[in-house]
């Protein structure tokens, strides 16, 4: 019962910075262009001539 003390501020901590990291990549944008990605898999752009 004592590790408890430990381990729910730990998961509460955890929580928090998932949280926080989660929030960061919206505003830096990471999930604007969600569509892009599968249209360069299909450009032959990276092809040698």
């Amino acid at each position: 019962m004592n590790i408890l003390v430990f381990l729910v501020p730990v998961a509460l901590a955890l929580g928090i910075a998932a949280l926080f990291a989660f929030m960061w990549s919206l505003k830096a944008g990471q999930y604007e262009d969600s569509e892009g990605a599968g249209y360069r898999i299909l450009s032959d752009e990276d092809l040698p001539k």
